[in-house]
């Protein structure tokens, strides 16, 4: 039986697309008359305090979401394996998220933005793509596709993950003994990582100080589609303001949604969006966790499970 613990997503739509797709094998809700015993995979997403109470059968957590971190912290999560999502979809429009973000800065809209609201024709000409260095941070599933569609554009990529990895066209760094390496040549620093205690907090003044300068006139811009957890917003806020950064597009925060007061909101030179980089969707989301189970009960291992040491 797979159970539903959806928390502010439409849980009625992923219920009835599951019952499609898994046909005689029953799917739940909460508040659905069922004994938790006979639960073997539950499919969460912020998943409530007493989520995984009574689930003495289960076989897999199945994660809506890419990320984990959040799900990791539960205070009563089982021990039991977590599946986490991975999709082309999903990678597609966290690429798409990354390349229009890349090419604004690069083409320097903040200046252009600001020229407009002064009614100021000043006429200033970016750097060619192949002369700016984009640095990815994180190169699992996202940052790898990522960083083969900038490639693609002519940008001269850079990537820096925990342990070492080789993609074509990409100068790949690791570790925190390349981490300083890999910040001095980039110019645009994109963060795909995963939340764990070594990267909480990563993008702060001292990472800041460690871009290249010069070849942006405004200085360096810095992208978070990953984790708000990731970001210390006040050395933000003071990177955008004293020139350490050019600019910079948030998609994440530390406390979501941003609070009002917020002075991110009042920078001309931060772009905010509403965590919105990357959507699961019912289609690809179910046909790709109804295969999991149908395939796990037939006997084949779980795939993409996350290693719970690592955190992703």
């Amino acid at each position: 039986m797979l159970l539903l613990h959806l928390t502010d997503v439409d849980e009625n739509r992923w219920a009835n697309a599951y019952r499609e797709a898994l046909g005689d094998y029953p799917v739940v809700r909460r508040g659905d008359d069922f004994d938790p015993a006979d639960i073997e995979y539950i499919f969460v997403w912020k998943p409530k305090p007493d989520a995984f109470d009574g689930l003495t059968g289960l076989k897999a957590v199945l994660s809506l979401g890419a990320g984990v971190d959040a799900l990791l912290k539960h205070p009563n999560l089982p021990d039991a394996p977590i599946v986490r999502f991975v999709d082309d979809q999903l990678s597609q429009q966290m690429t798409d998220y990354v390349v229009a973000h890349v090419t604004m800065h690069h083409r320097r809209f903040t200046r252009f933005a600001a020229d407009q609201k002064a009614r100021a024709w000043r006429q200033f000409y970016p750097p060619i793509s192949s002369e700016t260095n984009v640095g990815i941070m994180g190169l699992g599933v996202l940052g790898q596709d990522a960083a083969r569609r900038l490639s693609a554009l002519d940008f001269t990529v850079r990537g820096w993950s925990r342990s070492p990895k080789s993609i074509e066209g990409v100068a790949c760094f690791s570790g925190p003994e390349q981490f300083d390496d890999f910040l001095s040549e980039t110019d645009i620093l994109v963060d795909l990582l995963p939340l764990t205690p070594d990267t909480t907090g990563i993008l702060n003044m001292d990472t800041f100080r460690k871009l290249r300068r010069g070849v942006l006139e405004d200085g360096p811009v810095i992208i978070n589609a990953a984790r708000g957890g990731h970001q210390r917003e006040a050395d933000i806020v003071a990177a955008l303001t004293d020139g350490t950064l050019g600019a910079a597009s948030l998609d994440v925060f530390e406390i979501e949604p941003l609070p009002q007061d917020s002075p991110l909101w009042a920078l001309d030179n931060c772009f905010i969006t509403p965590h919105i980089a990357a959507i699961s969707n019912p289609k690809t989301g179910v046909r790709y966790f109804s295969q999991v189970v149908n395939e796990h009960r037939a006997g084949k291992p779980l795939i993409n499970v996350v290693d719970r040491d690592r955190g992703y």
